[in-house]
């Protein structure tokens, strides 16, 4: 069976996104081996949702996205791995999120990562996850210099080996 990933999105975006232009100075593919076996692993999520604790955390700047729609909110989220359902919020302009806040699984499937973990196929979660805003139009600048940076460094303090991306 063929999977079309463009069915439900609008027929501009496939000419923004089946072939995008690569970025100066990274036209090698991103390679980095993986030493652990899995089941050895701390593994943490990583989900382009936008979501971020509600009372605790301020949402993802959405103002200077409705005013410029190419623009996307460059922070991230540290997301606890306690975080219970309904205790999430979502801010992206670019996403419906209904399904989300049904069930965060949908965007940060942080329960189905601890099954892997009690059936021992995965080593350990992370205590930390991690949100950012998807759909990073303009922003590539900010991603190198201090949200990818950033999100490592915190990854290495907490000596998680993979992270896992949870796109949304």
């Amino acid at each position: 069976m063929r999977v079309d990933s463009y069915a439900f999105l609008p027929r501009s975006f496939r000419a923004m996104y089946a072939e995008p232009p690569r970025v100066a100075g990274h036209d090698e593919p991103v390679w980095a081996p993986f030493e652990k076996r899995l089941a050895e692993a701390k593994v943490a999520l990583l989900s382009s949702a936008g979501l971020f604790v509600q009372g605790e955390q301020e949402s993802f700047e959405l103002d200077r996205e409705r005013s410029e729609p190419g623009w996307g909110d460059p922070s991230w989220r540290a997301i606890p791995s306690a975080t219970a359902q309904g205790e999430l919020g979502m801010a992206h302009l670019h996403v419906n999120d209904t399904d989300t806040m049904a069930d965060h699984e949908v965007s940060l499937p942080l329960r189905a990562l601890d099954a892997l973990v009690d059936e021992g196929i995965v080593g350990a979660s992370a205590e930390t996850h991690y949100s950012v805003m998807g759909y990073q139009a303009t922003g590539l600048h900010d991603w190198q210099q201090s949200t990818g940076p950033e999100i490592a460094a915190r990854l290495r303090r907490e000596d998680v080996d993979a992270l896992v991306l949870a796109p949304t």
